[in-house]
């Protein structure tokens, strides 16, 4: 999935990408009547753009020949109430009835945040149940404001996380109703939330370890809660009905359009390789960019004694462990891991009780001003994340360290999203010009191919050389995927280097600055250095300037050679 979200001056789109398979199933049901063949998706995105490139992934054909979604339906049912409504403002206002136009974005980035916000209503009350209003309040001030959290309720709200986290709310409500007074109605609600949070996402058929698991804290509350279990038999069989009725719109759906009452969407799993790199990777790792889920973690220690205990490591344990064996781990373009922003209700309760637990030490108003910190890491983040300066997709560790606080980074910062060449400061280098042309050069070729701006023949010295390529390059067709290369050729032999033209905050139509640096090993000195421009498509721009400079250590070669 791209990056979601608005851009400054942009029509607000939410139901893009990834969004678009979740929410499709509304338009195609209430207003084209077609929701096996899609013969309206194609006019849709012409007019849109809501796809997200040019291929269609978000549906697929099954072997009768019909579109089958590969996204599930819960959400969009979620989602049905705010869309009656921006029907009828269409209809009565005079915007185009067609399911995407501004009354539906608005719909549904607003539809995110309602249902977001009642779950920390509920939330809330459900924590103060068991903590003073101190910790809670603080819980959720961190829950909101240092983690992705905002992303995916305010900016990326088509998405299915915000729905299923109210739903886990409602299914704490629910797992602690029944155990302190089991009713028929209370399980045929467990059984309803397991299937249709696992109708909004299939993983999340590990909510069943929730209640499962409650009340299980020590060897005399689980002696009892079996036991009562055991008295109340027709109350499995009622949960298991109402899971049933959870996810049958799901089956219906698959019935009608394949032919088969279960279809495989396609998901791939490494369990027995987890990727931990989705908890600890530069590219996207929760503990990494979203740092307060440390907290998450620790606060595990703090919850002796609660009869939610259990049920609460039981499932994030494993809810994390799924998390991080899906194949695709990146998970899309995405800030941090979203994958588990959905399930902060349960991850709220351990931290709750470590601040509870925190708030009795001498030591606690470090931990408060360690908090703020983090929150205004993350909003800054944000902020970052939105301008694409934090990638949605190619974030490593070299670039990070760059951009971190940094609120104003250069063309050399955004290098380091491709190249990992990086000298810390030219002090102590002199500085040779090896090439100069800043003489308009019009660049433009088609198809798969790359335009050369320059060669020149190396001549360096010393053990220690470093070369720094700066241009200037109006990109006017093609930016995205192009790539700024260099060359370096001695014999059959090869060094290579590139920067993407398409940097964060860049746009077309408009001269940018481009600047990285290359370290040259000795055997490279005597080589052929090529400049090129590379992309798979069409390319069309301007190149403004370009500078190619030697740096090397002052009397480098005096003291050495």
């Amino acid at each position: 999935m791209g990056h979601t979200g608005p851009r400054p001056g942009e029509p607000l789109r939410v139901t893009d990408w990834d969004n678009l398979g979740y929410y499709m199933y509304l338009p195609g049901i209430f207003i084209y009547d077609d929701i096996s063949q899609l013969k309206w998706v194609p006019d849709i995105d012409a007019r849109y753009k809501m796809i997200g490139g040019d291929n269609f992934y978000q549906a697929e054909r099954a072997p009768n020949g019909n579109y089958v979604d590969k996204y599930l339906g819960g959400v969009a049912i979620m989602q049905l109430p705010f869309f009656a409504g921006a029907h009828y403002i269409a209809q009565r206002y005079g915007y185009p009835t067609d399911g995407f136009s501004p009354p539906y974005q608005f719909a549904v980035a607003f539809v995110a945040i309602f249902y977001a916000l009642l779950g920390l209503f509920l939330l809330r009350r459900f924590l103060l149940s068991y903590f003073t209003d101190g910790s809670v309040a603080i819980s959720i001030l961190l829950l909101c404001l240092a983690s992705n959290f905002l992303e995916y309720t305010a900016i990326g709200g088509g998405m299915s996380h915000p729905y299923i986290f109210l739903l886990y709310v409602l299914m704490l409500y629910a797992a602690r109703s029944w155990h302190q007074q089991p009713r028929l109605w209370t399980a045929l609600a467990i059984g309803w939330l397991i299937g249709f949070a696992t109708m909004c996402r299939p993983t999340e058929a590990v909510m069943l370890f929730i209640p499962l698991k409650w009340n299980t804290h020590t060897k005399e509350a689980a002696k009892a809660k079996w036991a009562m279990v055991k008295q109340h038999k027709p109350h499995i069989a009622m949960a298991i009905v109402g899971g049933l009725i959870g996810i049958l719109p799901q089956l219906i759906y698959w019935k009608y359009v394949s032919g088969g009452w279960v279809y495989d969407v396609g998901s791939a799993w490494d369990f027995l390789t987890p990727h931990f790199r989705v908890l600890i990777g530069w590219e996207k790792g929760w503990f990494i960019y979203t740092p307060v889920t440390v907290f998450f973690i620790i606060g595990m220690f703090f919850m002796k004694g609660y009869e939610w205990r259990k049920a609460v490591l039981w499932f994030c344990l494993l809810n994390i462990y799924i998390i991080i064996s899906w194949r695709d781990w990146r998970y899309g373009g995405s800030y941090s891991t979203r994958a588990l922003m959905q399930s902060y209700p349960l991850f709220a309760l351990p931290l709750t009780a470590l601040v509870q637990d925190i708030g009795t030490k001498k030591w606690k108003w470090g931990f408060y001003i360690l908090g703020i910190y983090l929150i205004a890491v993350n909003l800054f983040q944000h902020e970052q994340y939105y301008k694409t300066i934090l990638h949605f997709y190619d974030m490593n560790r070299k670039y990070y360290g760059r951009i971190y606080l940094n609120p104003n980074p250069t063309p050399l910062d955004y290098s380091m999203l491709d190249n990992e060449d990086m000298l810390r400061s030219e002090k102590g280098y002199t500085k040779t010009t090896l090439y100069q042309n800043n003489t308009k050069q019009t660049v433009q070729f088609a198809g798969n191919g790359q335009a050369v701006l320059c060669y020149t023949q190396l001549h360096l010295q010393g053990k220690e050389t470093w070369l720094r390529i700066d241009c200037q390059i109006n990109s006017i067709q093609g930016m995205w995927g192009a790539y700024l290369h260099t060359g370096i050729t001695v014999g059959d032999t090869t060094l290579q280097n590139k920067v993407r033209l398409f940097y964060p905050t860049s746009a077309e139509n408009k001269v940018l600055d481009y600047s990285f640096y290359v370290e040259v090993p000795q055997q490279f000195h005597n080589g052929r250095l090529k400049l090129y421009i590379s992309r798979d498509g069409d390319y069309k721009g301007e190149v403004m300037d370009v500078t190619i400079k030697s740096l090397k250590k002052y009397n480098y070669e005096s003291r050495f050679d």
